[in-house]
Formats: structure tokens, sequence, C-alpha cells
């Protein structure tokens, strides 16, 4: 529409005939006053101007329309009879004008400027438009961008707190983000980390082949540490992140199950350890039945009292062995009993000693040294005196070529403390951390010396039961001291050892 401005009805007619005649759409107003008025409440795509109006002149409207946003890109051409010198022009400009009409005017002149401006106007019109929604779309595309960062972000800090190695991976297995925990395994954010060379080697297959991959990758692998230089087992999973039925993305995790594969392997070797250490107290138990059964038949009456006794031995090795497999079960059940009260310490260690030498009357000597406890304990007597004996067992069973043990004993500001000294193998530092730990045991004396490797598991867990601390201290070859401390439930006077 086109707004002709003009305090002549004449003039307005005039105009509005010619541009009405050409199929423009047309409004008029007789005053400056008027016209801005309806320039506020309507579109214009042109504004013919007469200068000379009464009140407000032509270049005061175009002042006026100039300074709002709605209509200061609206063309204004100002329609004069006289004033066209240069400084009358360059106000008309100045006011924000775009062109002079002069009186009389030319109707062909006046045709060709307003088709001209018109087109003009919405072309900007059009691209105004364009330009709101190209910004409107920069917009949401920058929130998209946004949101996706903040999602990356969060998922990144997500796989920054697992304790499991995490990465990402495009959709040409190109590495784009490893958490802290990769770098145990490689030096490098664009390597995978070296697997086992009997493994199938599943990162590079999957680095080689995950564009034509559309399923989550599962398997177990060793892949190498590089602190320790040694292959740990791994759980890899990879997933597929899918946009539009696309695989755009990978997320994956290298979970540690090294210690549950020794497990489950403890769990095997256990398993064939315990039928051997079982069936053999049965087959001598079966023999000496055998023997006892010939010797009788042949009436050699002195010799069945030997083979029963042997025998009888063969069962405690087996009612020992059973008892450990329970005290196993109730711990794995919650149920070991620890039945406290005040105990005789002294007595207990007496008692330990006196089972010792019953059970290897031709063994090394055990020797005591250090404090007497003259005051009782809070304690459970049985489970304390089951400590002790599996203590000296062990020194005695790791040390064959020793000729004593000692009992070291100490009474310190809040505990006592109890220790077994022998002077056999020794055990190397690194094993020293897992012989409190169930079914492990030492490598280099699990084919020499017989036992399940439970024995120390359930004397730490009597120990816990009691608030106790235990440790080891240990030099292969030269020997091992274990020990363990109880704290002290009541005040305790004594005095040196003297056996």
């Amino acid at each position: 529409m086109i707004l002709i401005v003009d305090d002549k009805k004449e003039n307005i007619f005039s105009l509005k005939t010619l541009l009405e005649s050409k199929n423009f759409e047309v409004d008029t107003s007789l005053s400056g006053e008027e016209a801005l008025k309806k320039v506020l409440r309507k579109d214009y795509a042109l504004i013919i101007l007469d200068v000379q109006m009464p009140g407000m002149d032509g270049f005061e409207v175009a002042e006026a329309l100039s300074g709002y946003s709605k209509t200061k890109d609206i063309p204004v051409i100002f329609l004069t009879a006289n004033n066209t010198d240069k400084k009358f022009i360059t106000k008309g400009y100045e006011s924000g004008g775009i062109d002079y009409i002069t009186k009389p005017v030319d109707p062909d002149i006046l045709l060709l400027k307003v088709r001209t401006f018109v087109r003009l106007y919405e072309q900007t019109l059009s691209l105004n438009e364009a330009q709101q929604k190209l910004q409107l779309e920069i917009e949401s595309r920058k929130q998209a961008q946004e949101e996706l960062k903040t999602q990356v972000e969060h998922l990144h800090s997500t796989m920054e707190s697992l304790p499991q190695i995490a990465f990402t991976a495009d959709n040409q297995g190109n590495i784009t983000f490893v958490n802290h925990n990769w770098y145990k395994y490689s030096l490098s954010s664009a390597r995978f980390p070296e697997t086992h060379p009997d493994d199938l080697n599943a990162l590079q297959n999957f680095q080689l082949n995950c564009h034509s991959l559309h399923a989550p990758v599962e398997r177990e692998i060793r892949i190498k540490e590089i602190e320790t230089n040694t292959f740990r087992y791994h759980l890899l999973r990879i997933i597929p992140i899918a946009e539009e039925n696309k695989v755009c993305n990978w997320v994956g995790t290298l979970t540690d199950i090294n210690d549950q594969k020794l497990v489950e392997s403890k769990k095997d070797e256990f398993l064939s350890i315990a039928s051997h250490e079982l069936k053999t107290p049965l087959t001598g138990i079966k023999a000496y039945i055998q023997l006892v059964e010939r010797v009788v038949t042949k009436s050699d009456v002195p010799t069945a009292p030997l083979y029963i006794e042997r025998a009888k031995d063969e069962v405690l090795k087996l009612e020992s062995l059973i008892a450990d497999l329970l005290d196993i079960s109730k711990i794995q059940n919650g149920q070991l009993q620890v039945n406290k009260k005040e105990i005789d310490l002294e007595k207990i260690i007496s008692h330990a000693i006196d089972t010792i030498h019953q059970t290897y009357p031709s063994s090394l000597a055990i020797e005591r040294q250090g404090d007497l406890f003259d005051q009782p304990i809070y304690a459970d007597a049985m489970r304390i005196e089951q400590v002790l004996v599996n203590f000296l067992t062990n020194a005695i069973k790791y040390s064959p070529d020793a000729e004593k043990v000692i009992i070291k004993t100490e009474v310190q500001e809040d505990d006592i403390l109890i220790a077994v000294q022998d002077f056999g193998i020794g055990i190397p530092a690194e094993k020293q951390k897992h012989i409190f730990s169930k079914f492990y045991r030492v490598e280099e004396s699990s084919l020499k010396f017989q036992g399940l490797g439970i024995g120390l598991y359930i004397c730490a867990e009597i120990l816990k039961q009691h608030q106790g601390n235990f440790g080891v201290e240990s030099k292969v070859g030269e020997g091992t001291t274990i020990y363990f401390t109880l704290p002290i439930k009541h005040h305790i006077t004594y005095a040196k050892a003297t056996y």
C-alpha cells in the first residue's frame, strides 16, 4: 500500500487516480500528524510526502518516521513545487527522504519511481524475512550445539568418574575421548592398549571393522598394564550410538576382572587340592584298616594297635580338613560364632604348644620370648588357640630344616601382641599381602607343602571379630614372622617370660 500525504485534496485526488489506474493500493492523509498516526497502525511500501504543509511540514514528518523502528525503512519521496536548490535537497535527504518529485508531476516519471521503490521495499521485506529465518535457524543450531556440548560434557564427566577404562570412538573407529584410567594401559589417547598375543585382538578388529558393525561388542581380553608390564584380564564392552538407524558413535568400557579370574582360578585349584587332600587321609585310613584285618587274621596282635593309632591320626587329619571347610562355610554365611569371656592367655599359649608337641612329637623346639600375661583378657579361648595352633603349624611346616620356632609376646599400650617367628623358606614381598586371602597359596611352596590355603583366612576372620590386627614380615631364605594383636579390655600387669 502507498500513502499520499498532502494538505490539498485536489493533489491527492490526481495522484491517487493515477496510481490506482496502475493497480496500486493507495491510502491518503491531509496532514503530517494524521500520517504519523496511520503509519503506526498500517504497513506501507512507499510514502509520497508533500514538503509544504501547515503544522508539521514534510521534513518534520520524515524525521519522525526515521525515528521509529517500524517505519524507518519505509521509502519516502518528497513532493514539492519549489525549493529544489542544493541546501533544500540536502535537508530532505538528511530528514530521511530517498528522492524528490517536483510539481507539476510527470506521470511517467512518478510511476517509474513508484514501481522501483515499491519493488525495492518488497525485496527489502523479503530479505529481512529471510534474514530473520536464517537468524532463527542459527540460534536453533547454536542451541542444539550447546545442548549437544552439554550432553557430551556430561557423558565425559560420567566416564571420568567410572572406575573402569572408558572411551568413545566415531563411526570410523577413531578414538575421540578417553578417561584418566586409559593412561594406565596406553601412552596415547589415539592408540588402543596392547592385547595379549594369545587373545583375539578385539580392539584392533573393532577399529578395522566398526563401519560395518551394528551390534554391541563384548569379550574378555587381556591388556598390558604399563606400570607392572603385566597383562590383566578385562571385560570389553563397546556399544553403538545410532541416529536415524545409522551408527554415528561408539561408547566403550574395559572393566578389570583380573581378580575375579584369579578367584575363579583359585576356586578350581582349591577343588583340585581339596579333592587330593581329602583323598590322602582316606587312602591311609583304608590301608591301615586293611593291615589291621590282616594282622588280626594272622593273630599278629602286637602290630594291630600301631596300625589303629596311625588310622586314628589319619582320621584326625581328615577331621581337621573338614573343620576348616565348615568354618569357611560359616564365615561365608556370617555364622562363625565367637564366644568372648575373660580368658587366661598364658594357659592358651601353653595348650597350643602342647598340641603342637603332641601333633609333631619329633619336631623342632618352640621357644618363648617376651612378656607374660598375668591378667585375663576378653576373648574366645577356643578360637584364639585355633589361631595360635595354625600359626605354629605353618611355622613348622615351612621351616623343615630349622632348629626352633619362637613365640614372642608383648604388652603394648592398648593391645597385646603375639608373634610366631620361623627360620624357614620365607615369603616373597609381593606375595605377603595375599597370604590371608581365601584359597591363596604361595606358588613357590604349593607343590612342596600340603594344604587348602584357608587356614590363615579363617584366622584373619577370627581376629577381625575380636577387633584385632594381624600381619606378616618375611624375607626369602631367612624366615617369616606372623603376628596378631588383641585389644586390652582390662589393665594388665606383666613379667618377663623365663622359658
